[in-house]
């Protein structure tokens, strides 16, 4: 019997190097309790998996949880391609190649149809523009859900793998009110926009999504950290917006081209030096909406007397 020895290891704030560390189950962080950093993310749960009411004790874990993210959910199998026993003795030549045969045929059943191996593959396209675009597991594993109901439907045949995983991603992002355009996705995805439109349409008719109306609130924060306005401009643009909503003229209109001429006007208020090509490329629009709008509010709104 082998006994290996486990050295305990004391975690400092690298900030006030105190070693009062709090864990937090919620979010799965340690974290110091004198300054507040985070010391350690994704800390592992070695705790029971469920509440016991019979006073037993009962180390037993269930592992993680499901997650609609990977298309097996979760429930796979690992056969190493090391070929050694638990003692680290190597197998045997008959044994080498009935561990190869059973690598084979557990590799191709993870996608054993068509249908498997498309959801395999929109799920890693999900997967990779995660990152790009700074979503959460929860957005994803929506979307993720919507693919599911879409290929169990049919949707998928005749459209491409790329642009139905692009649409359901779009609907998980207005159904949780994240604020994505479709130009967005489309451009992280290296689709075109009206093949991710069509898909969308088509998704929406089908599935029959009930999504909330986009709020230009959040995209006038999203431009304005990308073109890096100043508070009081911030400010100024959320008064310009209340009182276009208040006035009527924001109804019916594309929430990006909204916000981005609530940030024009606020630069044109304040004197921030903001050109309309630099805003209009932020919002992902063109310049010309941007003066049609900036027009409509010189006409409809009194800000521009002063």
């Amino acid at each position: 019997m082998t006994i290996q020895k486990i050295e305990e290891i004391e975690l400092i704030c690298n900030n006030c190097n105190i070693s009062k560390l709090v864990t937090d189950n919620s979010t799965s962080e340690i974290v110091c309790s004198n300054c507040g950093c985070v010391i350690t993310e994704s800390v592992q749960d070695r705790g029971l998996e469920f509440q016991n009411f019979a006073g037993v004790s009962d180390n037993r874990r269930t592992g993680p949880g499901l997650s609609p993210k990977m298309h097996d959910k979760g429930l796979y199998t690992i056969i190493d391609t090391y070929n050694k026993d638990s003692m680290g003795k190597p197998l045997s030549t008959n044994t080498v190649q009935t561990f190869a045969r059973l690598r084979k045929w557990d590799k191709r059943s993870y996608t054993k149809n068509s249908a498997e191996r498309s959801l395999k593959s929109a799920l890693q396209d999900l997967g990779n523009v995660q990152s790009r675009l700074g979503l959460s597991d929860t957005i994803i594993e929506r979307a993720s859900i919507f693919y599911r109901k879409a290929s169990e439907r049919n949707l998928i045949r005749g459209r491409t793998i790329k642009g139905m995983a692009g649409a359901c991603l779009y609907a998980a992002c207005r159904d949780l009110e994240h604020n994505r355009t479709l130009t967005e996705i489309a451009t992280q995805l290296g689709i075109g926009r009206k093949d991710l439109a069509r898909s969308y349409r088509s998704l929406f008719r089908e599935l029959g999504f009930v999504v909330s109306i986009a709020d230009p609130i959040k995209s006038i924060n999203k431009i304005a950290s990308k073109i890096g306005v100043k508070e009081k401009t911030i400010r100024k643009a959320v008064y310009v917006f209340d009182m276009a909503q208040e006035a009527g003229i924001v109804a019916g209109k594309n929430p990006e081209i909204i916000a981005a001429t609530a940030i024009y006007a606020a630069c044109m208020l304040t004197g921030e030096n903001k050109s309309q090509y630099e805003i209009a490329l932020a919002a992902s629009t063109s310049t010309v909406s941007l003066r049609n709008r900036i027009s409509e509010f010189r006409d409809k709104l009194d800000l521009f007397s002063e």
